[in-house]
């Protein structure tokens, strides 16, 4: 059998004490930055203030204070758009949930 140092691959590192094998490094709690509930809080809020805007924009053309329709349609599209990619991270992160609930310890 050929020595693994023969063929110039040299010996594993032993693991500093920190990291384990099986787990992978030890994880450090958060600290000030943002975090995934705050982030998703913050889009969260962007899309409601999207869907706002939309929605004024469509009272104001109905009420005759607006006249151009592209600016109104654009709005609502950009509302919807934005809804449906956060509806799309709700779904994904769902998914998440339901197979690390699905995970045998």
């Amino acid at each position: 059998m050929m020595n693994l140092n023969q063929i110039g691959i040299p010996p594993q590192a032993p693991l500093p004490p920190q990291v384990s094998p099986l787990t992978g490094p030890t994880p450090s709690p958060p600290t000030g930055g943002a975090t995934f509930g705050n982030l998703l809080k913050g889009e969260i809020d962007k899309v409601n203030v999207l869907q706002q805007d939309a929605q004024v924009a469509a009272e104001d053309f109905a009420a005759g204070r607006r006249t151009d329709v592209e600016g109104v349609l654009y709005a609502a599209k950009k509302a919807d758009t934005a809804f449906k990619m956060l509806l799309q991270v709700r779904n994904k992160v769902l998914e998440a949930y339901e197979e690390v609930k699905q995970m045998r310890v």
